[in-house]
């Protein structure tokens, strides 16, 4: 798993232009967001910047599935119900279907909006399974898609939520810290899958000498 990730990091750098640092108190997550989104990169670093995800809270955490932050569903569509003249705010979809739900994937959160647009602040981690080329087959008949050869060895080596694919935009991925983002995967939770103790974190944009580091060591 170390060599595929430092092999994704050398190769990252030269392919794609933005990073951040997730800090948690389980340590630190670096991602990389795709230029192949840039409406929800330019809107996740804008978010990033205002300080929107300084000390927030991973808020909704199911095991096996996804780690979630930001803005709660109920919180948005609560807000929106009393105010029914002030039109939803939302962030036209950008799915792609290169960019998938794999193990480490940073998704945007939404409701069931037929235009499958995203919610402005609220973000996923991907943990999910590990695929059998039978449940892949069985997806893709449901769905009407097909997973690319790369895709498959993808979700039978180290999993994913393939269910998800061309519903809701992937705009990054983990490169360095995937085990930090299991640990917060594996965390107990209430009934609504709050996790018990608060686990916080904060976002910040990496520039190209921080970057640089984890592909020296």
């Amino acid at each position: 798993m170390l060599t595929i990730s430092l092999f994704f990091l050398s190769g990252s750098i030269k392919a794609q232009t933005t990073f951040v640092r997730l800090s948690t108190s389980k340590g630190n997550i670096l991602i990389k967001l795709y230029d192949e989104t840039p409406h929800h990169r330019d809107n996740f670093v804008r978010l990033v910047k205002k300080g929107l995800f300084r000390d927030q809270e991973f808020n909704r955490v199911i095991k096996d599935f996804v780690s979630q932050g930001g803005e709660l569903d109920e919180t948005i569509l609560k807000r929106e119900k009393l105010n029914p003249n002030v039109p939803a705010e939302r962030l036209a979809a950008e799915i792609r279907t290169e960019l998938f739900h794999k193990k480490g994937a940073l998704g945007a959160g939404r409701d069931d909006n037929p235009e499958k647009s995203s919610f402005l602040d609220q973000i996923y981690l991907v943990q999910g399974k590990i695929q059998t080329d039978a449940e892949l087959d069985a997806l893709e008949v449901k769905k009407g898609i097909k997973f690319s050869a790369s895709q498959r060895e993808v979700y039978k080596k180290i999993g994913g939520i393939p269910r998800l694919d061309n519903d809701y935009t992937v705009f990054g991925e983990i490169i360095e810290g995937l085990a930090v983002a299991e640990a917060i995967n594996a965390v107990a939770t209430d009934k609504n899958d709050r996790p018990l103790k608060k686990e916080a974190f904060t976002i910040t944009i990496l520039d190209k000498k921080e970057i640089r580091k984890p592909v020296k060591q």
